[in-house]
């Protein structure tokens, strides 16, 4: 038996967070963007494996920074 491994608990692993609708929608807005003008992330991505994203939705990766406290960066979901 293949014991699975978490990987989205790593220390470095930054934090996933799956985005809700409303907050996709004025992140679009906001940035007057489309989904398919954000950097991607695939379906399949193992720090996104707990998240239950499906294709269209928006993650959000907050990244430590040095200079700035933390770095949000924000990925579409693929299927690839």
């Amino acid at each position: 038996m293949t014991k699975k491994i978490d990987v989205s608990k790593h220390v470095l692993v930054p934090k996933h967070t799956k985005l809700s609708d409303s907050d996709k929608k004025a992140l679009l807005n906001n940035y007057r963007i489309t989904l398919k003008e954000l950097p991607k992330i695939r379906k399949t991505d193992p720090a996104v494996a707990n998240l239950q994203v499906k294709e269209g939705d928006v993650v959000k990766i907050v990244r430590p920074s040095a200079t700035a406290g933390e770095a949000i960066f924000y990925r579409g979901v693929v299927r690839v």
